[in-house]
């Protein structure tokens, strides 16, 4: 669960930066800042992705995403279809963890 999470949050990274290409020339400065701050967020997050803070800023930051919208129209749309990428990546991942933990019931090696 923890890879399919930090891989979203990691492509998260791309897409902020190319948002942020557009925000320069398309909103104010208030736009870059908040832009500037989801980037450092999502990288904060990913560090400390070992404990709870880091899962509860992944999520914070996939709405951040989407309130981003305001500033650069297309990331509504890109924002919601992250959202359901970090969903996806842990009902999957979950899923994955609970096969691997029967998987190692059956054959304790």
């Amino acid at each position: 669960m923890k890879m399919l999470a930090r891989s979203v949050l990691s492509m998260e990274i791309l897409l902020i930066g190319f948002a942020l290409l557009l925000a320069k020339d398309l909103t104010t400065d208030n736009g870059l800042y908040f832009g500037y701050a989801i980037l450092a967020l999502n990288i904060l997050a990913l560090a400390m992705f070992r404990n709870r803070t880091g899962w509860i800023l992944g999520w914070i930051l996939q709405f951040a995403l989407i309130l981003y919208g305001f500033y650069v129209f297309m990331m509504f749309f890109m924002g919601a279809l992250f959202l359901g990428l970090w969903i996806t990546a842990i009902v999957v991942g979950r899923k994955g963890e609970a096969i691997k933990r029967a998987r190692e019931a059956e054959n304790p090696e």
